[in-house]
């Protein structure tokens, strides 16, 4: 089960990279100086963003865990 293992790892590390690719979107939707409106709506999108990259995060997380226990 080490494929597993491997395949898990690299979702976990997308979801993380992911993760710091919403830091840096929400960042720059601050500093850019927009109406209410529209930086409310880009920090939506980036929640939304957020939340994928999270979840692909703890399926890679799951998938070490039971190539793990499977091995």
């Amino acid at each position: 089960m080490q494929y597993l293992i491997w395949i898990g790892a690299v979702l976990s590390l997308a979801g993380v990279g992911g993760l710091i690719w919403c830091i840096f979107l929400a960042m720059q939707a601050r500093r850019a100086k927009l109406p209410d409106e529209v930086l409310r709506a880009r920090l939506q999108h980036v929640v939304m963003l957020n939340m994928a990259a999270l979840g692909v995060s703890v399926i890679g997380l799951m998938a070490v865990v039971a190539g793990i226990l499977l091995g």
